[in-house]
């Protein structure tokens, strides 16, 4: 269990460097006043839930980062602790990324497994903005794939676990 558990933080950090090193870099680089030029309020709005939502992704996957190399540093590895980083990992960046608050765009399950793109922009995006989203996108569906233990089956475990202990 130990070793399965250390090795799907490992996986996890490695999967989220590049992400977060995109997201950095399409955030430094692309500016409201850039995305939306020339534009009506409506994508001006667009655009600015879809910034909105891109720097909250890079903070939740920054802090899961952060705390998955914490766990990987500790001397003595602690299941406990890194399957809550595994579990705030799938719970805030995962579904930051596939549920923004926003809704610039979302996930269409239709086109999941034709091999098509499963996301659908509510407005049209410039090419960066498309492009972002559409780079980090494989990085998120194999960590949702990973960590799809810890959307349900850890919680159950640990109720089950407190009520053991509290028994």
């Amino acid at each position: 269990m130990s070793a399965n558990v250390q090795k799907l933080c490992e996986s996890a950090r490695e999967k989220l460097k590049p992400a977060i090193e995109k997201l950095e870099t399409f955030l430094n680089e692309n500016s409201l006043a850039q995305l939306s030029a020339d534009q009506d309020e409506e994508t001006v709005l667009f655009y600015q839930g879809f910034l909105s939502d891109l720097r909250h992704l890079l903070v939740f996957s920054e802090v899961s980062y952060e705390k998955l190399g914490t766990v990987l540093r500790r001397a003595n590895f602690d299941v406990d602790f890194a399957e809550k980083a595994l579990y705030h990992l799938y719970h805030q960046s995962v579904n930051s990324f596939f549920y923004p608050r926003n809704e610039c765009y979302s996930e269409d399950g239709r086109y999941a497994y034709t091999g098509q793109d499963a996301i659908r922009f509510r407005l049209k995006p410039v090419r960066s903005a498309r492009d972002i989203i559409m780079e980090i996108t494989k990085t998120y569906e194999e960590l949702r794939d990973d960590l799809n233990y810890y959307e349900s089956d850890y919680l159950t475990q640990r109720r089950m676990q407190n009520q053991r202990n509290h028994a």
